[in-house]
């Protein structure tokens, strides 16, 4: 009886494991157990300069180039969260953040812009909103025009990122395959200030949202992270 409980407890161990693994096919349901506010309302347990972001009718959104900071460390997580860009808006959703003073190398961002601007739809496509920033395109753009709410699902597992933008899988990224810090897999050049190989970063770090970069603001609401 003892042996069979055993093999009972380890098939849903491996099965839960296998399901956190498997690539999302749209958003998920943030209504159910285990899902809570990434920020507080006061912004409370959070680290960002003081006064420049701030939510305003459930809006969040920065006044300054300045990022904001989860004050507490995540491994493997589900990030779920709504954001409307500007003319021009260049940002972004930070991960795996071992180091916030230096986060542009020491973490991977995916990347929020307006690509309807033609500095956006002219950019490298691994530049383009729902890419791995300076690594890996998005295999589509689905970002919606300015002023128009998107829905970000941001899926950390071990190596694996899978990025759902507005109900599609855009980006799955296997950052074990990034082992270089001048060329990406594809053989696309590395932007300089990405110095460190993405396979060699920490999977334990700070969940962070990039300011308003370049001039254009970004605004967020409806942010949940669920640990898995």
């Amino acid at each position: 009886m003892k042996t069979f409980l055993l093999l009972i407890a380890l098939s849903v161990s491996v099965t839960g494991q296998l399901l956190a693994q498997t690539p999302p096919t749209g958003h998920p349901n943030t209504n159910t157990a285990g899902w809570k506010p990434l920020f507080e309302r006061d912004l409370s347990d959070a680290s960002y300069p003081k006064g420049v972001w701030s939510f305003s009718e459930g809006e969040l959104t920065a006044t300054e180039d300045k990022a904001i900071w989860t004050n507490k460390q995540y491994d493997d997580f589900v990030l779920d969260l709504f954001f409307k860009t500007a003319d021009g808006t260049n940002s972004g959703v930070v991960v795996h953040c071992s180091d916030t003073a230096n986060w542009i190398p020491n973490s991977v961002e995916i990347q929020i812009a307006d690509d309807h601007a033609k500095k956006w739809a002219e950019a490298p496509t691994n530049w383009q909103c729902g890419a791995f920033f300076g690594h890996q395109a998005p295999t589509k753009s689905l970002v919606k025009k300015p002023d128009e709410w998107n829905r970000y699902t941001i899926t950390c597992q071990g190596k694996m990122i899978y990025i759902v933008l507005n109900n599609q899988l855009v980006n799955t990224i296997d950052l074990s395959k990034f082992t270089s810090a001048k060329k990406n897999p594809d053989g696309s050049e590395v932007p300089a200030w990405l110095n460190k190989p993405a396979a060699d970063l920490p999977l334990r770090g700070y969940i962070g949202l990039q300011g308003k970069h370049a001039g254009a603001p970004i605004y967020f609401r409806g942010m949940k992270i669920k640990e898995l």
